[in-house]
């Protein structure tokens, strides 16, 4: 598969809305391909994560790919991670907002009231079952990604439409900080 046949699905795509189902064949030579593909594609669009759902394959896969760019300067860097059928299974009480932002949703940034912290499980690439605990920017890249599994995507957890803004006025507000 070349990345050149991916197109991202923008909101208002009926395969965005849909739950993805499990995968199940991860060592396959073509799941393999999808992945390799799917990590060159996210590097390629300067994504800090993209899930299967996106480029319209209904898999429960996402890439986690976080580094600092003009975006989200702070955020941290980690080689990017392969996410397969996750779960959350526990999460921190406290919950904060900050900015998000969706290659499926692009122009518009929103605060977004995630938890802080959550403990995942997951399966790599290579079949080993992973649990981690995120924190922070990471974590809210993980839920981020894990709604797209479950068909919702980050304006649907805005508590007040005033929390929305153009990206271009998002730009120059993170400018100023």
């Amino acid at each position: 598969m070349s990345t050149e046949k991916f197109t991202i699905l923008q909101l208002g795509h009926p395969h965005l809305r849909l739950t993805a189902r499990n995968v199940e064949s991860i060592q396959s030579d073509n799941m393999q391909n999808f992945i390799d593909d799917l990590l060159h594609f996210v590097s390629e669009v300067n994504g800090m994560g993209i899930a299967a759902p996106q480029v319209d394959h209904s898999l429960r896969l996402f890439i986690m790919s976080s580094r600092p760019n003009i975006r989200y300067p702070y955020a941290p860097s980690m080689q990017p991670t392969v996410i397969i059928n996750p779960e959350i299974i526990s999460v921190a009480k406290k919950v904060e907002k900050d900015w998000e932002g969706c290659l499926s949703v692009p122009s518009i940034r929103a605060l977004v009231p995630r938890h802080q912290s959550i403990r995942a499980r997951y399966t790599s690439r290579t079949g080993e079952h992973v649990e981690a605990t995120y924190s922070g920017f990471l974590a809210r890249v993980f839920q981020h990604e894990l709604d797209h599994l479950n068909g919702l995507v980050f304006t649907d957890r805005v508590e007040d439409n005033h929390d929305m803004m153009a990206e271009q006025e998002w730009l120059k507000l993170i400018s100023q900080r």
